[in-house]
């Protein structure tokens, strides 16, 4: 596991359109950060916030983490990834994954079924579509044919990494993706896991094996931070059932159930209440910026070779956006 680590940063989705261009900016001076992630789910649009993004900065990388595969084809998808690649220097990165039946039929009107083969052909027919040759691909979900993209990417190839939670996703991305794309998962699971990853990647050592960590540092209000990062925690277990599945399974039933029913009874805050000191350890950076570090190094120990900070708010922009940076100093 002695793969180069790479971070990057991400503004969470609570961050407004001017603060993550800010961001973005200051992110680009610091050599130690490799790239910009972009999530979306009922927000901002990535690819749109990514092509804002790229004229303003002139190094970092621009990925999206992540966009679904269900409201998008591989057409689009690879038309977006060109463009931003042919005005960005070569800067894309791109994270798919399959999101969630809520988002998905709620907020597309669209049905969830089958993600992993519908994964399985998408990676195929983007690939192909990439590289500017004319393509003809006929799938259960997507076909193609005969057309070819107008402006490929200067290169024929865009790195693509999966967003994954449970083990067929996985398991398709060590044999599809250039890299995997991990969220709420335990520190103490993810050495297990990380080590099947590294086993089935072995010839490839360039597949980057990546995590999202909610994130939350403040210098001058660690207390503070802390707590921004267990409401974080708290929002994506009441809302969200692939990840309260696999937590409940995985050392946190007592919580997942508690923080849900509190939900569903009296909101964030009070669900909030219910995410352990344990569990906040074991899946966010949080406290001040050397608190933060000593909990980033130990993740980085699991054998990620590509953390990304999704950075949480504290008291304002400006601050969280500065002590945010100032974490690299302590790396």
């Amino acid at each position: 596991m002695n793969r180069d680590f790479k971070i990057g940063y991400s503004p969470s989705s609570i961050f407004c359109g001017p603060d993550v261009l800010r961001f973005a900016k200051q992110i680009d001076k610091h050599e130690r950060i490799d790239s910009i992630w972009i999530p979306e789910s009922w927000g901002r649009e990535a690819f749109v916030m990514l092509g804002a993004i790229s004229q303003m900065t002139q190094r970092i990388k621009l990925g999206t983490s992540i966009v679904n595969i269900f409201s998008r084809t591989p057409a689009t998808i690879a038309m977006a990834a060109s463009t931003l690649d042919n005005i960005s220097s070569n800067r894309c990165l791109i994270g798919i994954g399959a999101s969630t039946p809520i988002l998905v039929k709620n907020w597309h009107g669209l049905e969830f079924k089958t993600p992993l083969l519908r994964m399985k052909e998408f990676v195929e027919c983007f690939r192909e579509i990439i590289t500017g040759s004319t393509v003809n691909y006929n799938g259960k979900f997507f076909s193609v044919n005969n057309f070819k993209l107008m402006h490929p990417p200067p290169r024929k190839f865009i790195p693509l990494l999966i967003g994954a939670v449970n083990e067929g996703m996985i398991n398709l991305a060590t044999k599809v993706a250039d890299g995997i794309i991990l969220y709420l998962r335990p520190r103490e699971e993810l050495n297990k896991m990380i080590n099947e990853i590294y086993i089935n990647t072995a010839s490839r050592k360039n597949f980057q094996i990546s995590s999202v960590f909610i994130t939350s540092i403040s210098d001058k209000y660690p207390a503070l931070a802390s707590d921004r990062a267990a409401t974080t925690i708290a929002f994506y277990v009441a809302v969200g059932k692939y990840y309260g599945d696999f937590l409940s399974k995985h050392g946190f039933e007592d919580e997942v159930e508690s923080i849900k029913l509190a939900y569903v009874k009296d909101g964030i805050p009070k669900a909030r209440t219910f995410v352990s000191e344990k569990m906040l350890d074991s899946l966010a950076i949080h406290g001040n910026c050397e608190m933060a570090a000593k909990m980033l190094q130990k993740f980085i120990q699991t054998g990620i070779s590509y953390p990304i900070l999704q950075i949480n708010p504290v008291v304002n922009a400006a601050s969280s956006i500065k002590d945010a940076l100032a974490l690299t100093n302590y790396v």
